[in-house]
């Protein structure tokens, strides 16, 4: 299951914001987009194909990034 989730980077290390779940020693690949860039993004398409939550663009933007991945 994709999920995006906000995090600050601080001394070298990335620190969620959000609450996360994962099992000990799980593996995960993650996609750094900076506020700003997702911004952007979401400001750009705003309207394209009607109205969307947030949820609904985060999951289409994840898509297609990370098609073929």
């Amino acid at each position: 299951m994709a999920r995006t989730i906000r995090v600050r980077f601080e001394g070298g290390v990335l620190h969620p914001l959000d609450r996360v779940e994962f099992r000990e020693g799980e593996e995960l690949v993650i996609r750094v987009v900076s506020l700003d860039e997702r911004k952007r993004l979401l400001e750009r398409y705003r309207g394209f194909a009607g109205r969307a939550s947030k949820e609904e663009l985060d999951e289409l933007l994840h898509e297609a990034k990370w098609e073929g991945l």
